[in-house]
């Protein structure tokens, strides 16, 4: 069981202490990594806290599961990556014949999700600019609408989603929001009105490049047993090592995510004033910056302290062109993204040195 923080703790002494007690055999502050795949029962059916076998529950995983909802305000449940989160909070609320309402500019994984795989199943979907709240209300369709997706900001070009407004206007469908660019240190979506909020916790959370893992945070009890009723009867957990790793990451979440904008908001102001850049895309907090150029594959491959490489949030920077990688699935959509688009996740490492890097990259580009 967590140590009890008072209640009134605020957000980073939460992130370092939520879910840790001290080990009651040596007094260690670490908690341990638990391997261990069943547990011996006092007798037949009777549990030792409920654990019987670790796809059910893991105190290594239950640790990570409180801390992460003491940041979000709700109850956690982690799986084995984000998109086996975003596929148990859906099938948790959607039933087929239901609809739900997906942003413009989104991952593409939850469109290759929605569209490829849970369409085989009955559900329908529309997009929309959810930045336009009035044709997010006109996109619900009364006694269809279970579930209004929302990522904000918007991947990956970093639209800016009003949460509220967007609830307002769900005619009582869950809303969900997708919350890994901005991490409960700028934006928690429960206190603005949303249901549910999942994770990429490979990202910033875990916030070292290895670990891969996801996470769901609801507000409301009986979603939340649906989505753990999931977790353990599909079976997509993460493994002990991973959780371990991702809540030693929440413990600095706070500190990474300030050099993180700091970099990105130097990267950005670069990027505006560089001739043949244009739409330079940065929200004002968070790590992460967008902007086009007619060389981005160039650019991309002509990085040196950036590393072309898919995913983010890492301590290290990293570029990419999303139209030829983690967006390939929405090509042809009403969510593609252009071929000139560069996406940077911007690392913790010294902003004079990513600027140089990015400057030396656009030059050499032509």
């Amino acid at each position: 069981m967590s140590r009890e923080l008072p209640a009134d703790a605020r957000f980073a002494t939460r992130a370092v202490h939520a879910g840790l007690t001290p080990d009651p055999y040596t007094g260690g502050v670490v908690p341990a990594i638990h391997q261990a795949t069943t547990y011996v029962q006092p007798a037949p059916g009777e549990f030792v806290e409920d654990y019987d076998y670790s796809r059910s529950a893991n105190p290594t995983r239950t640790a990570l599961e409180i801390a992460l909802g003491a940041l979000e305000g709700g109850a956690a449940s982690a799986f084995s990556s984000g998109m086996a989160a975003e596929h148990a909070l859906i099938t948790a609320q959607c039933r087929a014949g239901d609809h739900v309402v997906l942003p413009d500019d989104l991952y593409g994984g939850t469109y290759r999700l929605v569209d490829k795989v849970l369409t085989r199943w009955g559900l329908e979907y529309a997009i929309v600019d959810q930045r336009d709240l009035d044709a997010v209300a006109a996109a619900v369709q009364p006694g269809r609408t279970t579930l209004v997706w929302v990522e904000t900001p918007t991947n990956p070009t970093l639209k800016v989603i009003d949460v509220a407004g967007v609830v307002e206007r769900a005619g009582g469908a869950l809303v969900c929001v997708d919350n890994t660019f901005a991490t409960p240190v700028n934006q928690r979506p429960l206190e603005l009105g949303a249901g549910a909020v999942v994770h990429s916790t490979t990202k910033y959370l875990g916030g070292h490049s290895d670990a891969v893992g996801g996470a769901v945070v609801v507000a409301d009890p009986q979603l939340h047993e649906r989505v753990r009723f999931v977790q353990n009867a599909v079976g997509a957990v993460p493994g002990p090592l991973d959780c371990f790793l991702v809540h030693r990451g929440l413990r600095t979440l706070h500190l990474r995510m300030a050099a993180h904008a700091a970099n990105a908001q130097a990267c950005a102001g670069f990027l505006r004033d560089r001739p043949g850049v244009s739409e330079v895309a940065y929200p004002g907090f968070g790590g992460m910056v967008s902007f086009r150029h007619p060389a981005a594959a160039r650019i991309a491959a002509g990085t040196r302290i950036f590393s072309l490489a898919e995913s983010l949030g890492g301590v290290e920077s990293l570029i990419e062109v999303p139209q030829a990688m983690t967006h390939q699935s929405v090509e042809g959509s009403a969510a593609a993204v252009p071929a000139d688009l560069v996406r940077l996740s911007c690392g913790i490492e010294d902003p004079d040195d990513l600027v140089a890097d990015l400057r030396q990259a656009i030059d050499g580009a032509g």
